[in-house]
């Protein structure tokens, strides 16, 4: 057991102090060529400092610079074609730290060159022009690619589908467009965890049927131009984001598989339409529900919960929709619960009125309903809750219950008499 508690330390030894037959060995020519490029394209934004170690005093010339020792960002391992030769393995462009703004420029062909990566990273700046289109085809070691929050537009290089070990990618927050390549998509892409595609507007494209077999866990296409309908989602997924696309149909064929691990859902601001399926309030570790800003119908219907403990919910957002029908009693387990902009009908449950004056539910917004009644016990609403129950066919009793209002609720307290007089159809 003394020994096994030694492993880490060696390890993290072996790594900050290399062997000294490696401190005296010089970096591949390749390798040194393609970081001379790489500061030759890039640089640092004022504010920045992280180039500051990168010294080229001989220019393409690498006897009297050693990157792998100097340069920041960089980690290097033996060559495996030839062990005289250090390659690079790690490189982090930028330093990653918030009061940093980060590297501006655009990345070089020869990139490409560095083919013993297995970790790139970008650092958010103001890095532009398109991804390498070889980058893909050549680096087929990468485990973790990540440019994010920066101005790379062009497309997807599809050669980033077939990397065999690539485990995260991240191209969030962009100005990419076209078509999203539908491997990243498919069971083919079995090392693939982690895909976030988000912020970039103009990526498009269906999700193809065969995503539900699909071994990703987190998957963020929010903020795109994606359409079509979703298929069944993968029953390994934990974060499914698909906000603020153009995505359509019923959502009854999505929640087919078991959904043991989904924790964060948002479907959000799409055209999704009909009855949200009862097995979303079901599933045992979701705690995010989001689904405003849709075309959803009917009534509100939970599954029977699952075995102890019942379901807790951080947020549960329905808002901006069409249901009918009566709140559910259920969903008094919500944190903050968003009902507002829709078509619901009845007397608030007892249950949820309960949450929102314990302090326990802390945003409860209903307004914009035809809703009936609110049976507020005598207590006073905690300084903590956000409430608002305006514009609902009901009389506005205490002041608490409009306090809370967003600005978009307006100033009338309740609807006009005519428009609830048809049951909450006006």
């Amino acid at each position: 057991m003394a020994h096994s508690s030694l492993l880490p330390i060696i390890l993290l030894l072996f790594l900050f102090f290399p062997p000294s037959h490696q401190l005296q060995l010089q970096l591949h020519p390749t390798d040194y060529a393609a970081l001379f490029d790489i500061h030759l394209m890039l640089r640092d934004l004022p504010g920045s400092t992280f180039f500051s170690t990168w010294d080229f005093p001989d220019g393409y010339n690498s006897s009297s610079s050693r990157p792998c020792q100097n340069f920041s960002g960089i980690v290097c391992s033996l060559a495996d074609d030839d062990e005289s030769y250090l390659r690079v393995s790690v490189l982090t462009l930028g330093t990653g730290l918030a009061d940093s703004p980060g590297l501006e420029g655009s990345l070089p062909p020869s990139l490409s060159n560095l083919t013993s990566l297995t970790d790139l990273v970008v650092y958010p700046g103001q890095v532009s022009g398109e991804i390498p289109s070889d980058l893909g085809a050549r680096l087929r070691r990468l485990r973790l690619l990540s440019i994010s929050r920066n101005r790379i537009c062009g497309g997807i290089p599809a050669s980033l589908a077939g990397l065999p070990d690539l485990h995260t990618l991240d191209l969030g927050y962009n100005r990419l467009e076209g078509q999203i390549p539908i491997p990243l998509l498919l069971p083919s892409s079995t090392s693939l965890k982690v895909l976030i595609l988000a912020g970039n507007g103009g990526l498009s494209g269906e999700i193809p049927p065969e995503f539900s077999a699909a071994q990703l866990l987190h998957l963020d296409l929010r903020g795109n131009s994606v359409f079509g309908g979703l298929p069944p989602i993968p029953s390994t997924l934990r974060y499914l984001s698909l906000s603020g696309n153009s995505m359509s149909g019923l959502l009854d064929s999505a929640f087919t598989l078991p959904l043991p691990d989904l924790e964060f859902l948002d479907l959000s601001s799409n055209n999704f339409s009909g009855a949200i399926p009862p097995v979303v309030f079901s599933l045992p570790r979701l705690s995010s529900i989001l689904l405003q800003r849709n075309k959803l119908s009917g009534g509100v219907e939970l599954a029977p919960p699952p075995p102890p403990p019942p379901p807790e919910w951080s947020v549960v957002d329905l808002s901006h929709n069409f249901l009918s029908g009566e709140v559910p009693a259920g969903l008094a387990a919500a944190g903050s619960l968003f009902l507002n902009d829709n078509r619901m009908t009845g007397v608030v449950p007892e249950e949820v009125v309960r949450m929102v004056f314990s302090g326990r539910m802390t945003t409860f917004y209903a307004q914009h309903n035809f809703l009936t009644a609110f049976p507020a016990p005598p207590l006073q609403l905690p300084e903590s809750v956000a409430l608002c129950l305006s514009y609902n066919c009901m009389e506005i009793a205490f002041a608490d219950a409009s306090a809370g209002c967003p600005v978009s609720a307006g100033t009338l307290l309740s609807r006009p008499p005519y428009q609830c007089r048809g049951g909450g159809g006006g």
